[in-house]
């Protein structure tokens, strides 16, 4: 099996699940297979750039964002990596000045834990 095929297949599952999707509707909104995709996360199916296309534009991400491969070294960096996922999926349809207001929530809450109690 490529390890590149493998590392993408991940990718289209952590994205998918950030998003809140199923296979299932990652299929329908790909115009794919559910089962075709469930291969795709797994790293079985030595898929084509045009398949890769139409998962890319269901999930609504960067290109880059498929191909991101960043080793995760312990269950904080994981933990940091899914949440890092769902917090873009959650922001994806808001508009620069909205991201701006969640952007200065996020530091005051990160200031927050930073303070003993």
């Amino acid at each position: 099996m490529s390890e590149l095929r493998y590392l993408v297949g991940e990718r289209i599952r952590a994205i998918r699940k950030a998003k809140g999707l199923t296979q299932l509707q990652l299929a329908e909104l790909s115009s794919l297979d559910d089962a075709y995709i469930g291969a795709v996360e797994r790293g079985e199916r030595n898929f084509t750039i045009d398949t890769l296309e139409k998962i890319h534009t269901a999930l609504q991400v960067d290109t880059a964002d498929l191909f991101r491969n960043d080793a995760v070294k312990n269950k904080d960096e994981l933990v940091r990596r899914q949440a890092t996922d769902e917090f873009i999926a959650l922001i994806s349809d808001l508009k620069s000045e909205q991201i701006e207001i969640v952007k200065r929530i996020n530091k005051e809450l990160v200031q927050a834990f930073s303070h003993p109690l």
